[in-house]
C-alpha cells in the first residue's frame, strides 16, 4: 500500500504577507512544495492531498494543478472556519480556522492510507522523505506512528525567531513528548527559547518537530474527538489552536501509541518572513532536481 502525502497549505501567512504556498522560490519558479511533492513520488508515495482555503482554490489550481496532477494522484481537501463543526450547533466567531489538528481532519474524507503531514512552506529534504516512506509502508501500525526530527540548528532564520516543537525523545528512540517553543532564535551565546522574557538554551542538535508527522490513517477518531472537546472547552477564545502535536501528546501519556522519531540531517528550508525567501531561493538554485 502505498502512502498518502499531506499538505498543509491552507494558512493565511500574515507574517510573509502573501500565499507563500505558491510563491515561486525555485529557479524554474517552483513552489517549495513541489519539491516535496517530487520528493515523495520518489519515496514511493501513491497520492497527494492539499489542504487550501475556498479563496484561494482558484490561485492554487491555477499555478500548481498543470504543474503536479500529471505527476502524482491529486486530490484538494478545504479548510474553513466551520469544517468539522456541522455537530455545533452555534458557531464561534473566528478569523482564522483552528490549527494544524484541524486541517489534518478537514481532509478526513481524503485518507485511506498511512500518510504523512507536512507544511506547505517548508523544504524537508529527499532523506527525510524516504525514511518516512520506508516506516510507514513497513512499521506503521494503528498503535504505532512516526516522525522525522530535525536538529534546531538546522531550522532557524536569520530573519527573526521561529516556532518550533522541542521533542523528548527516550532512550529507545521513541517520542515521550513535544513542547511548542514560540520564540527560539540564535544570539550570540547559542540558541535560545524566550519565555516570559527569560533565554531557554538549547543546544544546535537538539530534536524538533517541523509538523513532518507519519501516522496510521486509524487516527482520525482520535483527532475527530479530540477537537471537539477541545473547541467545547475554547469557545469563547478566538486565537486557539489545535494543534497536531497535541493529539500525538495525549495519544502518548494515555498509553495508545509509540511514536518513533527518525532523524534527519537534512538542513531546513523555509520561509516564515519575507527576508527568508532570497536566502531560499539560493539554496534551491544549487539543488539537483
Amino acid at each position: 500500500m502505498k502512502p498518502t502525502l499531506l499538505i498543509l497549505a491552507a494558512g493565511i501567512g500574515s507574517r510573509y504577507g502573501g500565499l507563500k504556498q505558491i510563491d515561486g522560490m525555485g529557479p524554474k519558479g517552483q513552489a517549495i512544495l513541489e519539491y516535496s511533492v517530487q520528493d515523495a513520488i520518489r519515496a514511493g508515495f501513491g497520492k497527494v492531498v492539499f489542504v487550501i482555503r475556498k479563496d484561494i482554490e482558484a490561485a492554487f489550481r491555477e499555478k500548481l494543478g498543470p504543474r503536479i496532477e500529471p505527476l502524482i494522484r491529486t486530490e484538494y481537501a478545504f479548510q474553513e472556519m466551520d469544517t468539522a463543526l456541522e455537530w455545533l450547533e452555534e458557531r464561534p466567531e473566528r478569523l482564522k480556522p483552528w490549527g494544524t489538528g484541524h486541517a489534518v481532519l478537514s481532509a478526513r474524507e481524503h485518507l485511506t492510507e498511512p500518510f504523512v503531514t507536512i507544511n506547505a512552506d517548508d523544504f524537508y529534504g529527499a532523506d527525510a522523505f524516504q525514511k518516512i516512506g520506508d516506516f510507514l509502508r513497513q512499521d506503521c501500525a494503528p498503535d504505532q506512528y512516526g516522525m522525522v526530527a530535525y536538529a534546531v540548528g538546522n531550522t532557524l532564520s536569520e530573519n527573526g525567531a521561529v516556532s518550533r516543537g522541542v521533542c523528548e525523545v527516550d532512550h529507545a528512540g521513541f517520542l515521550s513528548g513535544v513542547t511548542e517553543r514560540t520564540q527560539i532564535e540564535r544570539f550570540p551565546e547559542g540558541i535560545a527559547y524566550v519565555e516570559n522574557g527569560v533565554r531557554h538554551p538549547l543546544s544546535d542538535d537538539t530534536p524538533v518537530s517541523m509538523n513532518f508527522w507519519g501516522f496510521h490513517h486509524s487516527i482520525l477518531p482520535e483527532i475527530e474527538s479530540q477537537f471537539r472537546a477541545f473547541v467545547l472547552a475554547n469557545q469563547e477564545n478566538p486565537k486557539a489552536e489545535f494543534y497536531i502535536p497535541t493529539v500525538a501528546n495525549r495519544m502518548i501519556q494515555e498509553g495508545k501509541i509509540r511514536l518513533k522519531v527518525l532523524t534527519s540531517d537534512s538542513q531546513w528550508y523555509g520561509v516564515t518572513y519575507t527576508e527568508d525567501k532570497a536566502t531560499v531561493q539560493a539554496a534551491l538554485a544549487k539543488l539537483s532536481y
